[in-house]
């Protein structure tokens, strides 16, 4: 079987392929951005194609050549708050690269398997009443990125539904893990404190909004559930997947202080603070069990103490 996964430069793609050869034995077709940074696989088990997935004709040139079995879509912008900023450059890359797969795959007839990444932040503006969200909550996204992300969501549908396309949808809630971006707040909190470690940091360590609750999962449980879920998920379906359970950023910014090698202060930046906020999201993922039987293994302290770790090595290679 033959697996193509998008964004394999990223976060998430990173860890997909990291598990599908350890966990399978599949042949790997990664695609990465021409200016993405080089990534280190075995080159027998995996082949790099390095292109811009918003030009259609070179997106449909390498998915006649490969020819895979199935598609990971996992390229995409996928910072909330860039999207209010940069809205058009967020759909560009989250729904024109979808469709050019889409097309690439009709136009070379191919028989292969899609995940489509959407996001729990199609659910938007959530009422109380509506935890935890299911599948059936209704979509009610308030920033550009959930707009975008509903947009693939439902066109998934729509291509499934159009051209009998085996097209399965995943709503992944947050996903956290070590080599994430900075930006995300895991990440913000390990590096200041493996910065203020390291003695290149002054205390503080600053925070935004600490009240907000979300659905925390380890991103080695989340590749998981993709491959699962692409292999046992129905053609057409959309799965939550997430813990369950909704934790506090407090909660998870004194785990790391009690991680940290020294005393360290905290102050609240008011630049951190997004224009709109929820303050409690948690998913629903019984869809997810009962078609897969996946549940999250890794607990939320060993994958802080991973981030953290994480910090530490790449700024303190020695």
């Amino acid at each position: 079987m033959r697996v193509l996964v998008t964004g394999a430069a990223g976060f998430v793609g990173g860890h997909l392929i990291r598990y599908l050869l350890d966990e399978t034995d599949q042949e790997i077709i990664g695609t990465i951005y021409r200016r993405s940074p080089e990534r280190s696989f075995p080159a027998n088990r995996v082949h790099l194609e390095r292109l811009d997935l918003r030009e259609e004709a070179a997106v449909a040139e390498v998915l006649a050549r490969w020819r895979p079995d199935a598609i990971v879509h996992l390229a995409a912008q996928s910072f909330v708050p860039i999207s209010w900023e940069h809205p058009w450059a967020t759909f560009e890359q989250n729904v024109l690269t979808q469709i050019n797969i889409f097309r690439g795959v009709l136009s070379a007839r191919l028989d292969a398997k899609i995940l489509v990444v959407s996001s729990g932040e199609v659910y938007g503006v959530i009422n109380p009443e509506d935890l935890p969200l299911d599948e059936d909550t209704p979509l009610r996204p308030y920033s550009p990125y959930g707009v975008s992300k509903v947009t693939q969501d439902l066109l998934g549908w729509q291509y499934h539904r159009s051209h009998d396309m085996h097209i399965v949808r995943v709503r992944p809630f947050n996903h956290i893990g070590p080599g994430q971006n900075e930006v995300f707040v895991t990440s913000s909190f390990a590096k200041q404190i493996a910065l203020i470690e390291a003695g290149r940091q002054i205390t503080p360590l600053m925070h935004g909004n600490l009240d907000a609750e979300r659905d925390f999962t380890d991103v080695r449980d989340i590749v998981r559930a993709y491959w699962a879920i692409l292999n046992r998920g129905a053609p057409g379906e959309v799965y939550n997947v997430g813990s369950g359970r909704a934790v506090s950023i407090a909660h998870i910014l004194n785990i790391f202080l009690s991680l940290a090698r020294q005393p360290i202060t905290t102050q609240a930046d008011p630049t951190l603070m997004r224009p709109s906020d929820i303050p409690k999201i948690v998913c629903d993922p019984a869809k997810l069990l009962q078609a897969t039987g996946w549940s999250p293994r890794i607990p939320l302290e060993q994958t802080l103490q991973d981030i953290l770790d994480d910090w530490r090595a790449r700024l303190n290679p020695a």
